[in-house]
């Protein structure tokens, strides 16, 4: 299961990348954003926590477990997930959506989470 949610975690970074280079910006944030929360999802999973897969309790077991119990990650992991999940919402509900500027920080932002979460899970 944990597998799973590593190679979503990859393939929506590798989607988030090609749809900034094409210039399409909500769609970048949307999959970035989907690429921290499955690389959260498998991160839990690898460390004994298994959450219901819904946005909410992902990210508060990625804080109350990985963050603040077992202090495996820095506290400032369970800020960065929240601000890239709400570009995401800016980029699937805002009236304009989100600016190329905004894109990129996305992206930044999402490579990062993912490569430090997977970077303690995979062997």
């Amino acid at each position: 299961m944990k597998e799973s949610f590593i190679s979503r975690a990859k393939e929506n970074l590798a989607v988030a990348e090609a749809t900034f280079a094409a210039e399409q910006y909500n769609a970048c944030a949307n999959r970035a954003y989907y690429a921290a929360f499955h690389a959260a999802i498998a991160t839990l999973i690898h460390f004994g926590h298994t959450p219901a897969i819904d946005h909410a309790p992902v990210r508060a077991g990625f804080s109350k477990y990985l963050i603040n119990e077992k202090k495996i990650f820095p506290a400032n992991m369970t800020n960065m997930l929240h601000q890239i999940m709400e570009v995401r919402s800016e980029a699937d509900y805002a009236r304009l959506g989100v600016s190329r500027k905004t894109a990129q920080w996305q992206l930044k932002m999402a490579k990062q989470f993912v490569e430090t979460v997977l970077s303690r899970i995979e062997a």
